[in-house]
């Protein structure tokens, strides 16, 4: 639970410790702050996209315990003691997740965008489904739009991503010393 801590031009600031990306961070916040700009503006992670303000383009999409939310539309106090997990999350220059791999691989963006919540979208879908089918994908990134590429190499990218996830999770049970992919996200 959030506890009242200050006052801020009459409005009561709540402080709230959420993990993000692994870390563990603590902010006072007005408690009408929408998570997405405590993201962006409190936090430095610019990769949250805000689109619409309304759910409808999917660009503020970030992995909440795993699963995929709206982050324009879900209060940052509600993140309290929960995982939050951004684009810049996923993996590192030297290292990509699997996902932004197949996006990089299949060519998969445009104006970039869209990117980051369809990456994070994607992220959730191959953790939970290890094998899924053009449908299954098509499914899953049905809340967030490109208005750039007509989304089959965006589907192509996620395909790519499970197989190549499959591939390193068969590599890592076949040998123990082989370090799977970083995974804030699994579900």
């Amino acid at each position: 639970m959030s506890i009242p801590m200050s006052k801020e031009d009459g409005v009561e600031l709540r402080r709230v410790t959420v993990s993000v990306n692994g870390e563990s961070r603590t902010v006072e916040v007005e408690p009408r702050l929408l998570l997405a700009h405590l993201l962006r503006q409190g936090l430095g992670l610019t990769g949250t996209h805000i689109g619409c303000d309304t759910t409808n383009c999917g660009a503020c999409t970030v992995l909440y315990d795993g699963e995929p939310v709206k982050s324009c539309t879900m209060l940052a106090v509600q993140a309290e003691g929960h995982e939050v997990t951004t684009v810049e999350g996923l993996g590192t220059p030297s290292e990509l997740d699997p996902v932004q791999e197949g996006f990089k691989e299949e060519h998969a963006l445009q104006c970039g965008f869209c990117t980051p919540g369809m990456m994070l979208a994607s992220k959730a879908l191959v953790s939970r489904n290890a094998n899924p089918s053009e449908e299954d994908v098509r499914w899953a990134l049905g809340g967030n739009l490109c208005r750039c590429t007509g989304y089959q190499n965006i589907v192509k990218a996620v395909l790519w991503a499970a197989e190549k996830q499959r591939a390193v999770d068969g590599a890592a049970e076949a040998d123990p010393t082989v370090t799977a992919p970083r995974s804030d996200a699994t579900l």
